[in-house]
Formats: structure tokens, C-alpha cells, sequence
């Protein structure tokens, strides 16, 4: 596109803050939660603009003739990406869609189980609702598929941190064992590549490994994993989701659904060509976005910068708070890091929720600065995501802020720690 010339044709800037001239972010917002919301690059949001523009000149030939061939082409792009065939990936809304467009094409039956590892981070007993477990769209999903006829039985499988990928695989095969399927049903194992809160990363080729040996059904959520995980390679992993064998139906249910007592069968892919009129340039701009880290310097370099950045800036956070990071020796670490803040774990309902709300208001309204901020194994935690535009001094200046905000919060709530 005209957008890859207009940028491209200068040198790539040092990473830090020269890179801000990339993003739309406000500049005085210090940024360290792009792990929650991602922020979309100029070059790219100019691309999208400009395919809208395409569209609503004639909305019949781009739906009729353009879109497919640039869908394609978006599709091969991911799927050199992550090791996998262009006839294997397909684009969904999101990844709580995803997994449901998964979990929900499964015939169930009585005496199915769905497993899943549980990451207790409430905030504290009667809070759960803010902060759940495998991502809380995900479990919800689980409970609901539950709940209903065939009602398959729901099994947790509770991670604590700090921990490491030894413990975790050890956990995991001895509840796998000790939880074996009823003779003919089945066992489907919903695995996160990485952790939402805490920001870790789980052993997860390994634990689709043991989902192999036990015979379960791997799912595995990777919504934090592109962009993060150098060399993905999932015809060497082979989990059985990324590789959707087995989904009948895009969620809605496409026109081209096949019945399996109709004599033709379109495919896996066709059935998400096209689910009904959306506004497909998200997907159709993802060249874009691959071309403008390429021209960054790539994944490696990319990921380099943020992970030594991450794990530095955690250092500098456990300095200013007095306190640790999570994963010290960063065996869980890739680009999100997770320091524990100054206030006490010891917090019940309605307090909780009372100073989690003030905590935000301070940090997002007042000082214009935010990191994820969870509950998890008695204690409070912030999850910080470097990116290319920060730079240690954005570790230091959000320290003293958050700081600042623990301080002000333990006077507001006449809390001793």
C-alpha cells in the first residue's frame, strides 16, 4: 500500500521513546498494560483507513471480488508466523471466541471432562468477580458447558506463583493421571500459553506433550503468545487447537456449513470466509502490521528489547516498592513482568473491591500512568508490558506512582501496611 512508502522510506528510530512517534498515545500517559489492550501502530491504523476508504467506494466489488484473495494473503502471513499451514488459521473476533468456537463444537456427552488450570488471583473470599482463572471468559465458558446437558464435568487443576515450569509440568501430569477419562469419553485439556495475571508463561509445549501420552484433547489458548514467543512452530507442537481439526462450524454458522449427511464439504477454512457482513480490515491489514515489525527489525530483535527492558524495569520496581518480582530468575518471564506493590494481601470484602476501584481512579485519572494491577496467592501485584516506545525511566517515573498511590490509598482506607 501507499502507507508502507510514506513510513518505510526513513531509518528505523532506536527503540524507546523515539518509537512514540509511531503510536497514538497520548504523551503524557505512561503506558505499561499494551499486554491488555495492544496499541495499534500509525502506519497500520493509516492502512486500515485507507482499505475503508476501498470498501465504501464499492462495498459490491470488494465484498464480491477483493476481500478473499487479501483474507488469503492475510492468512498465509500468520500462518509462516507460527509454523502452521495457511489451510489451518483463520481469523475469529477475539480469542474468548475462539475458544468457545472450539469448545462449543465438541459433541459432549456424560461422563466428558473438561480440565483446566486455575490461577486463584482473587482479590479476596466474596471477590471473585472481578478477577477469575484461565482468563475468566474462558472458565465461564468451561462452567457454562457444564452446567447444561450432556453436563460434562468441569476439573481444576490450582497454579500458585511464584512456582517453576518443573513444578507445573510435575502438577500437571499427576492430575492428568489421578483424573483418567470414563472408558470411551473423552478428556479436553484447555491449556494458556501464557498466563493474562500474572503476565508467566507455562510450559505449554511440553503440557501438550502429556495431553498426547494421556490421551486428552489439547486446547490451547495463546491470546499473549504472537508478539511475545520468538519461533512458534505448531507443526512440530502439534496442539490439537491451533490445528482446529475438529470445529464443524464457525460461530455464527456460516453459509457454507456442512451437514455430515450432505454430500459436500467445503473445508475448516471456508467455513470462516464468511460468517456475515463484518468489517473485515482488522484482519486484512495484518500484512501491514507484520510488515512494520519487519521493518522495526523483526521478532527477535523486537523481543530482545522488550524482554531485557521487562526484566530490568521489574528490577528497578521491586527497588522502589521494597519488595520482589514474581519470577526473579525469569525462567516465566517473556515481555510482561509482575512486581508485588506495598500493601497488605490481608483484605476482605467490601474493602477489596473499595481500594481496587480508588487504586485505578488514582492511577488511570489522576496520574495518567497504569500497569495491570491483580490479586494473586495473598498479595498485590501490578503486571508491567514493555514495548518498544518505553524505556527504564517509564519503570522508574510509574514506580514512584504507584507508590505514591499505595501510600495514599492505606490513608484513605486506614490500612497499617
Amino acid at each position: 500500500m501507499a502507507v508502507s512508502s510514506r513510513f518505510y522510506a526513513n531509518d528505523v528510530p532506536e527503540f524507546g521513546h523515539k518509537m512514540l512517534k509511531y503510536f497514538a498515545l497520548d504523551p503524557d500517559y505512561i503506558n505499561l498494560n499494551n499486554g491488555s489492550y495492544g496499541t495499534t501502530p500509525k502506519p497500520v491504523q493509516l492502512a486500515v483507513d485507507e482499505l475503508t476508504e476501498k470498501i465504501e467506494a464499492c462495498p459490491d466489488l470488494f465484498h464480491k471480488f477483493s476481500y478473499l484473495p487479501m483474507l488469503v494473503e492475510s492468512r498465509a502471513r500468520v500462518a509462516s508466523l507460527i509454523g502452521a499451514k495457511t489451510d489451518e488459521v483463520v481469523f475469529v473476533e477475539n480469542a474468548s471466541m475462539g475458544i468457545n468456537t472450539i469448545l462449543r463444537n465438541f459433541e459432549w456427552e456424560e461422563g466428558d471432562m473438561i480440565i483446566s488450570c486455575e490461577f486463584p488471583y482473587h482479590m479476596a473470599p466474596g471477590l471473585t468477580s472481578h478477577f477469575s482463572t484461565t482468563y475468566n471468559a474462558v472458565s465461564r465458558t468451561i462452567q457454562h458447558i457444564s452446567d447444561v446437558l450432556p453436563h460434562p464435568t468441569s476439573s481444576v487443576i490450582n497454579l500458585t506463583f511464584p512456582t517453576t515450569h518443573k513444578e507445573i509440568i510435575q502438577q500437571f501430569r499427576t492430575h492428568l493421571r489421578s483424573h483418567p477419562a470414563m472408558p470411551g469419553r473423552r478428556r479436553v485439556v484447555v491449556i494458556d500459553s501464557i498466563v493474562s495475571n500474572p503476565g508467566v508463561l507455562l510450559p505449554w509445549k511440553e503440557m501438550v506433550q502429556i495431553c498426547k501420552e494421556e490421551r486428552a484433547w489439547s486446547v490451547v489458548d495463546a491470546a499473549h503468545s504472537i508478539g511475545q514467543e520468538v519461533g512458534i512452530d505448531l507443526t512440530q507442537s502439534a496442539p490439537d487447537f491451533w490445528v482446529s481439526h475438529i470445529v464443524r462450524s464457525a460461530i455464527p454458522t456460516s453459509a457454507l456449513y456442512s451437514s455430515p449427511l450432505e454430500p459436500v464439504h467445503y473445508g475448516f477454512a471456508k467455513q470462516f470466509e464468511w460468517t456475515g457482513t463484518i468489517d473485515w480490515t482488522r484482519c486484512l491489514t495484518v500484512p501491514d502490521a507484520l510488515d512494520f515489525r519487519k521493518w522495526m527489525g523483526g521478532e527477535e530483535k523486537i523481543n530482545a528489547y522488550c524482554h531485557d527492558l521487562a526484566i530490568n524495569g521489574g528490577k528497578i520496581l521491586a527497588q522502589i516498592f521494597g519488595t520482589s518480582m514474581m519470577d526473579p530468575d525469569g525462567e516465566l518471564t517473556l515481555n510482561m513482568v509482575n512486581v508485588e506493590l506495598p500493601l497488605s494481601g490481608n483484605i476482605t470484602a467490601p474493602l477489596g473491591v473499595k481500594m481496587h476501584a480508588s487504586l485505578l481512579h488514582k492511577m488511570l485519572v489522576e496520574k495518567k500512568a497504569f500497569a495491570a494491577l491483580f490479586y494473586h496467592n495473598g498479595r498485590w501485584w501490578i503486571r508491567c508490558s514493555a514495548q518498544v516506545w518505553n524505556e527504564s525511566e517509564d519503570f522508574e517515573k510509574i514506580g514512584k506512582l504507584w507508590l505514591q498511590a499505595c501510600k495514599d490509598v492505606k490513608e484513605e482506607f486506614q490500612l497499617t501496611r
